[in-house]
Order: C-alpha cells, then structure tokens, then sequence
C-alpha cells in the first residue's frame, strides 16, 4: 500500500472482458483502466506490476504500470523470467520452424529458455530421434509424459520460484501438464482434432497461476503461426547456438553463411559439426528477413 497516495501495488494476473484482475498478497482485485491509458494506447499485461486506486471492496481503478523487466509479445505477457516452450513429440507432430521461431524470440527478449517435449509415452525411442536430439544438445530441455507422470518431478523442479510462460502450438499437453503439477487445478483441456491433426483450442486467455512450491505459470492459447522479430540478417546467426560458435572464423567480417567463400559454418556443415537440415531453416529465415527488407 502506498500511504501518500493510497495506492495498492499488485501483478496483473489474468485479464478478458474488459477487466483486469490484479493480486495483491491473498487479495484479488477486479480492476478497470483509467481512461487516459485507453487515449495513449497504452496496453496492460498479464505479468505488469501495477498500482491501483481502491474505489470500493475489491474493485479498483488501474492508475500506473511500473517498468517492465521483460515482454513477450506472443503470447502477451511481461516480466517472465523464463518460457517453457511446450512440443509434443507426437499428435501433433513438432514442428521446428515455429520452435525456432519462439526460440529467437525470447532469447532476443533476454528470457531464459526451457524446452518441454511431452508425450514421450507416444514415442518409442525418443532419444534416437535427431529432431529432439538436436535440441537437447543445444538448449535447456526437459522430457515429459502428462499421461505417465516421467519428468514432471524435473520440470517441477525447473520452475520453481520463478515466473515461467508456458507456449506452443494447441493440443501438446500445456493445461495437462499444469493439471498434473497442481491437483484440483483442474484447467479445461482438449484432445487432438482427427481430421486435421492439430491441437484444439482449450485456453482462451493468458493467466498466471501459482504454484504449490512458489513460483507463477503463466498457461497462454495455443498458436500455429508465430512471425520472426525485427532484427538484422547479420545478427540470426547469434541466435543459432551452434553456429554462434563460429563467430569471427569467417574470412569476412558480418558473414552471412550463404554464399560468402571462406565461410567457418558452411565448412562446419560440409564437416557434420552443424546438422544440415538446422542450416537449412537458418537459410530460409535468413531469405524471410532479406525479403522484409525490400518492403
């Protein structure tokens, strides 16, 4: 409470229906927008550490949003500490692009990463397959079965007294996973459509939900398509953990690794120490900001 201004300081939790709920302790308030946020096109996050004016028994009036420590823009969220990219591993099938994608995006977000591949009880051998393979070399990841119960123990432990978002595509098990951390919990999940492969929609709205071990997840909407963010072609690379290793090797500086002579991650390629297929969807990110450019 801010006794010169009688202001209550709280996090936004979740937000839909033109009202945002803020937590504050063990109160929640339900509170509106002062208007002239509204006029500045100012948006409120879930995640946003707010200031609110008290107008009756937990209703309020939103007066101030302090500075973000960090932002993502899909899903809309602020001041995570890490995400929890969330992927099956079968029904539906993974899909690297959009992975790679939300990857770049939260690294160039300064917000740590964590991989989930889940529905490891759909798949045999699930370390033999170079896809996940690839990930687990590089990046922080976890294996999981919602339906099983095999990682949870580990992916609790990940999240813990943190602020963690969970994304990825619909139907890979995020609201599953979150039911089985947190019994009673009890959020709506959904199966796979037959006809078209793909997850079906069950969470609607972003929410950060505690957890019994401290810590806040925040369970966001599935999405299918994700647009890679404003940066410069030189700087992909710096994205690519295995091929920012090479930085400075080339023979010329701000190599693009495409058709320069000289080049230490196509040689890297030729060689097998870079996986030819993640070059590949390096190059064709590389043509989509190239051709961004020209418009």
């Amino acid at each position: 409470m801010n006794s010169k201004e009688n202001l209550v300081e709280g996090v936004v939790v979740r937000a839909y229906g033109g009202y945002y709920y803020v937590r504050e302790g063990l109160r929640e308030w339900v509170c509106s927008l002062r208007g002239r946020f509204r006029y500045e096109k100012q948006q409120v996050l879930v995640g946003d550490r707010v200031r609110l004016k008290p107008v009756r028994e937990r209703t309020g009036v939103i007066e101030k949003i302090l500075p973000r420590r960090t932002v993502l823009v899909r899903p809309p969220v602020a001041n995570v500490d890490q995400v929890a990219a969330v992927f099956a591993v079968k029904d539906p099938e993974p899909n690297p692009a959009l992975l790679d994608r939300f990857l770049i995006s939260a690294m160039m977000n300064n917000i740590d990463i964590l991989i989930c591949f889940n529905k490891v009880d759909l798949s045999g051998d699930f370390t033999a397959n170079p896809l996940i393979s690839r990930y687990l070399k590089n990046y922080r990841a976890v294996l999981t079965s919602a339906m099983t119960g095999k990682g949870l123990d580990r992916l609790k432990e990940m999240l813990q007294d943190r602020i963690t978002v969970f994304a990825g595509p619909s139907g890979v098990g995020k609201s599953t996973i979150l039911n089985e951390l947190m019994p009673g919990l009890k959020l709506k999940t959904g199966a796979i459509s037959v006809k078209l492969r793909r997850g079906k929609h069950t969470t609607r709205h972003v929410e950060l939900i505690s957890l019994p071990e401290g810590g806040l997840v925040a369970d966001t909407p599935g999405f299918s398509s994700l647009d890679l963010p404003d940066l410069e072609p030189q700087e992909l690379a710096g994205y690519f953990p295995e091929m920012e290793m090479y930085y400075g090797s080339c023979r010329f500086i701000g190599c693009l690794h495409n058709k320069e002579p000289g080049c230490a991650v196509k040689d890297a390629v030729k060689s097998g120490k870079i996986e030819e297929t993640r070059y590949r969807q390096y190059l064709e990110f590389m043509q989509e900001l190239m051709d961004r450019r020209r418009y």
